[in-house]
C-alpha cells in the first residue's frame, strides 16, 4: 500500500461518516482521497467541525484553519423525522438516504431508523411534500462531540453495504436488458422481410450498443 493509500485511510477514518457531501464530494472517502492525494482544504467537514480539523491538521501536518462557511457551520447532530400524515410513500428519501436508514415501501408510510440516521439532510429536499423535519438530539454538543467512534464506523460500513448493493442491482438489471437484447437481435433476421432496411439497422444498432454497455459495465466490475 502506498504512502497516499495509507494516508486516505487514516483521514477516512479521521472523518465522521456522515456521507452528508457539504464537503463538495459524494461521500467520505472521496474526500479523503481528494485530501491525501489531491491537496484539497481539510476544513471542509461542517459534522466534523473544530475537532475534525484539528485531527486532519496532525494527520496532513498541516495548520489548523477554521471552518470553511461556504460548506456549512457546525452544530448539533439532527435527526430527520418523518411526519407520518404527509409521507405519500414516494421512496425518494429511501433512495436519497446514504446509509439506508429509512424504511417503507412504495405507497406506504416511510419512517426513519433514528440510531442510524447520520442528519445528513440529504432526505430534506427530495421529499415532494416538505414531510420531513429535522430536530436537533445532541443539544449543545457539536461536531465530533455530537458524534461517536462506533457511531461513524457503523454508518461507513452501512454506506458501503449500500453502494454494493446499488452496484449488483445495477449489473442485475444489465445482464437483464442484455438478455432481452439477444433475444430480439436473434428475431431481427426473421422480422426482416416485414421491416424497412433503414429502420431494421437502426434497431440493430441501438439493440448492440446495449449490448456493448452491458459487457463494459461487467468487465469493469
Amino acid at each position: 500500500m502506498t504512502s497516499a493509500a495509507r494516508l486516505s485511510d487514516a483521514i477516512d477514518d479521521a472523518l465522521p461518516q456522515t456521507q452528508c457531501t457539504r464537503c463538495g464530494f459524494p461521500d467520505c472517502r472521496s474526500y479523503a482521497n481528494a485530501i491525501a492525494q489531491d491537496g484539497a482544504p481539510i476544513n471542509q467537514c461542517p459534522p466534523g467541525g473544530a475537532e475534525g480539523i484539528a485531527r486532519l491538521a496532525r494527520l496532513t501536518s498541516r495548520p489548523v484553519i477554521p471552518l470553511n462557511p461556504a460548506n456549512g457551520h457546525e452544530g448539533p447532530r439532527q435527526l430527520a423525522v418523518i411526519d407520518e400524515a404527509w409521507c405519500i410513500g414516494c421512496t425518494l428519501c429511501i433512495k436519497a438516504c446514504p446509509v439506508d436508514c429509512i424504511v417503507g415501501g412504495a405507497k406506504q408510510m416511510h419512517t426513519v431508523i433514528d440510531d442510524q440516521c447520520t442528519g445528513c439532510e440529504l432526505c430534506i429536499p427530495v421529499c415532494p411534500v416538505d414531510c420531513i423535519s429535522l430536530v436537533n438530539v445532541t443539544g449543545d454538543r457539536t461536531g465530533w462531540d455530537a458524534w461517536s467512534e462506533p457511531a461513524a464506523s457503523a454508518s461507513r460500513q452501512r454506506h458501503s453495504f449500500r453502494r454494493t448493493r446499488i452496484q449488483r442491482d445495477r449489473l442485475e438489471q444489465d445482464e437483464r436488458l442484455a438478455a432481452k437484447a439477444r433475444a430480439a437481435l436473434a428475431d431481427l433476421p426473421a422480422a426482416s422481410v416485414l421491416t424497412d432496411p433503414e429502420a431494421l439497422d437502426g434497431k440493430r444498432a441501438v439493440i448492440e450498443a446495449a449490448l456493448a454497455r452491458a459487457r463494459s459495465r461487467k468487465a469493469t466490475r
